[in-house]
């Protein structure tokens, strides 16, 4: 679902992970036509780096 949304509004994407002022730019960058191919990308790029993230977070967790 995330990356579904990461695609269609990359900047709303970013406020699901806890970073609201990479949405806000995010969104500026949006809002040009050019800009949109960037912004999702950069959307899918942070959302694997959040997924990535977690999993550590929880490997370092259960493995003390």
């Amino acid at each position: 679902m995330r990356i579904l949304l990461a695609l269609l509004l990359p900047w709303l994407q970013f406020f699901t992970i806890g970073r609201p002022f990479a949405g806000l730019f995010c969104l500026l960058l949006q809002l040009t036509i050019i800009g949109w191919i960037p912004a999702a990308i950069w959307s899918v790029y942070a959302l694997s780096q959040y997924k990535t993230d977690s999993k550590i977070r929880n490997a370092l967790k259960h493995g003390k």
